[in-house]
């Protein structure tokens, strides 16, 4: 007699997985443990593009999956995951499975060769070890790309997404570094300086540094009649009037590194805001 089953998975874009392939081997996987034993998969629960440190109960699918455990009728009488560390990171094992042992749902995966064992220490410190390689992988991935992005910023001069500050514009880079998305068409950018808004920011520092207020700089520019960076945009702020400035919009320009040179320059360093910190040359 088949044993029906649930299968979990997930997969996160932030390490460039494709949903398909990734959801493919992990079922397989699961396939391959389960189905010696007359196991059969009759439903799937599978998080895309998903942190793993995000809890079960704030993933879509893991969060079904939780409320279908407490319907006698759920339709399967097991649960199977392909891979622990893909559904569990840090102690998401140990808040978790408690709920699967009261409702009385085996939870089966790989690692232990069949469904866990409460009462199993090593079964428990297997799924604990492997939470905790959860969490050093997802940390490995977030150095990679900080450092990956930091190099293309610092050593290609590209821009790698958001808006561009006011004050500068997006300019076009040339084809897309990696060869799929170049053949996407996609370009790649870097930031040069707005004709119009450059002047803008340099008064802005100017008039800070003379001493004046954030408050006296956001009537003068508002007096002057210079857009604010809404009105500079508006396409971008349909949901702002722009009809005038405020000192927060001057307050996050006096604050953003970039205009200082304190961030990792991503135009031409001869292109940058001059002001006069002496941080920043024209």
């Amino acid at each position: 007699m088949d044993i029906p089953f649930a299968f979990y998975g997930r997969v996160s874009t932030e390490d460039n997985q494709d949903p398909q392939s990734s959801r493919a081997w992990q079922i397989t996987r699961s396939r391959a443990l389960i189905e010696p034993r007359g196991g059969v998969i009759v439903a799937e629960f599978f998080d895309v593009d998903k942190s793993r440190s995000i809890p079960w109960q704030r993933r879509p699918h893991a969060a079904a999956l939780l409320a279908e455990l407490r319907k006698p009728d759920r339709g399967f009488d097991a649960v199977v995951i392909g891979e622990p560390h893909r559904a569990f990171y840090g102690n998401q094992y140990g808040l978790t499975f408690p709920v699967f042992e009261h409702f009385g749902v085996p939870l089966w995966v790989p690692e232990v060769g069949g469904p866990i064992d409460p009462n199993n220490e090593a079964h428990d410190l297997v799924m604990s070890v492997f939470g905790g390689m959860s969490k050093g992988e997802r940390n490995r991935i977030k150095v990679r790309v900080r450092s990956a992005m930091s190099a293309q910023a610092q050593m290609e001069g590209r821009f790698l997404g958001g808006r561009p500050p006011y004050g500068y514009r997006l300019a076009d880079a040339g084809p897309h570094p990696n060869p799929a998305k170049a053949a996407d068409g996609k370009r790649a950018h870097r930031l040069e300086l707005d004709p119009v808004a450059a002047p803008v920011v340099e008064e802005i520092f100017n008039a800070f540094l003379d001493g004046y207020g954030l408050f006296a700089i956001a009537e003068r520019l508002t007096r002057n009649g210079i857009p604010s960076p809404s009105a500079h945009d508006p396409g971008r702020n349909r949901h702002r009037s722009g009809i005038a400035w405020s000192k927060s919009a001057v307050r996050a320009i006096l604050t953003n590194p970039r205009y200082t040179g304190h961030q990792v320059c991503t135009v031409d360093c001869t292109n940058q805001i001059s002001t006069r910190t002496g941080t920043v040359r024209s």
